[in-house]
């Protein structure tokens, strides 16, 4: 590898683990705010926070990254064209198509890097944040029923019991007020118990030996059902969701498990296209990394001062760009009213069109010493005004 080179990347490195940290920060605030309030309010350990934390990272990492590379790129490029030294190059018989080449290894080594984040990291994080988020919330519910209190902890349910047993798992002196249907049913049980279910993602009151007192509409008399045994489904949404769905989410599954559904979805002659954007998802946003190394070579390639405030601004924009594009090529994409192999990758075509156009210009001598968009609204404002005036 030559010095220029090592130099280039160097220039580029610094930049880019900045700008990890800086946007992977900036997307985690919400959901970090989220478990500091688990470790407060739900007496959450931390050190299970911050293993969910492990699990969100990597989905957070797979956007992050390419974004990171836009910005070191121009941050990058920036300060050379700032300093004069793209100049010098050029002085010394250095084109400015040489300088693409560490720019093309450098994004060649973070779409390697996105495409392992988009192909195992993310799916492993997603499953294993699901599964964690469940044994939280199963822990939280069982531990939240305490002898001789009343819990509210779960939504239109009130529980009381009198006594609970060793190892905790069998109550004694169970009354329930249940208000989940609309009406109050008010149940008496002798015994109880707790239980799981894995498969099912849910939690089970099993009462023994009791009544149920249903209030009718008028408040002037109720019913009363006798029961042996009676069993109440209790609402785990503490954390997620819905801890209960029972198949796997696409964004939980790994390249062969997404093409498997899509088969098997296809020989029912069911429509899988959540299944088909997620396939093409693993691939669009890596390959994403060329196309922000493209955007950001004639950009980058300009005289200006203020190269971290300009680099930053310019790579906040496009990326806003890209991925409402991305986001609305998804939703087109599950809803079927685009294929989904075409609409994951037209935010890709287009950006990698402007790309091409830019590059053009740059390599012509055509492009201006300014960013060309200020000038041409600039430009188009003035004659309205003019117009109307």
């Amino acid at each position: 590898m030559r010095i220029l080179d090592r130099y280039l990347l160097r220039e580029l490195s610094v930049p880019f683990a900045l700008g990890i940290a800086l946007f992977t920060s900036i997307l985690l605030i919400a959901r970090i705010l989220k478990l500091v309030e688990m470790v407060v309010n739900r007496g959450v350990p931390f050190a299970q926070m911050v293993k969910l934390f492990s699990y969100i990272l990597p989905a957070f990492l797979e956007v992050t990254v390419p974004m990171a590379l836009l910005l070191a790129v121009l941050v990058g490029l920036g300060r050379l064209s700032s300093d004069s030294e793209v100049v010098a190059l050029q002085a010394s018989g250095i084109g400015i198509g040489r300088l693409a080449v560490p720019v093309a290894m450098f994004a060649a080594a973070v779409f390697v890097l996105t495409l392992a984040l988009s192909m195992y990291a993310r799916p492993w994080g997603n499953s294993h944040l699901r599964a964690s988020l469940y044994e939280i919330v199963k822990a939280r519910a069982s531990a939240g029923i305490k002898p001789r209190v009343f819990n509210d902890d779960f939504k239109g349910l009130v529980i009381y019991v009198d006594q609970i047993e060793p190892p905790g798992d069998l109550l004694r002196g169970v009354v329930i007020s249940d208000t989940r249907e609309g009406e109050t049913n008010t149940v008496f049980a002798r015994r109880g118990t707790i239980f799981s279910s894995e498969e099912s993602q849910t939690l089970t009151l099993r009462l023994l030996d009791g009544s149920v007192y249903t209030a009718s509409a008028n408040g002037k008399g109720f019913q009363d059902t006798r029961f042996s045994t009676y069993d109440i489904n209790l609402d785990l949404n503490l954390f997620v969701d819905d801890p209960r769905k029972r198949e796997r989410e696409p964004s939980e599954m790994g390249y062969g498990e997404l093409r498997k559904a899509i088969a098997t979805k296809a020989v029912a002659g069911q429509d899988a296209f959540e299944e088909r954007v997620e396939v093409q998802r693993k691939f669009a946003i890596p390959f994403a990394c060329f196309v922000f190394a493209a955007l950001g070579l004639p950009l980058g390639i300009h005289s200006t001062r203020a190269v971290h405030s300009r680099g930053l601004a310019t790579s906040l924009t496009l990326i806003f760009v890209y991925y409402l594009l991305l986001t609305l090529a998804q939703t087109f994409g599950e809803r079927g009213t685009v294929a989904p192999e075409i609409a994951l990758w037209a935010p890709n075509l287009l950006l990698a069109l402007v790309a091409a156009w830019l590059i053009a210009h740059r390599w012509s001598g055509a492009a201006p010493d300014a960013p060309w968009w200020p000038q041409q609204v600039a430009a188009f404002v003035r004659s309205q005004v003019s117009q109307r005036s």
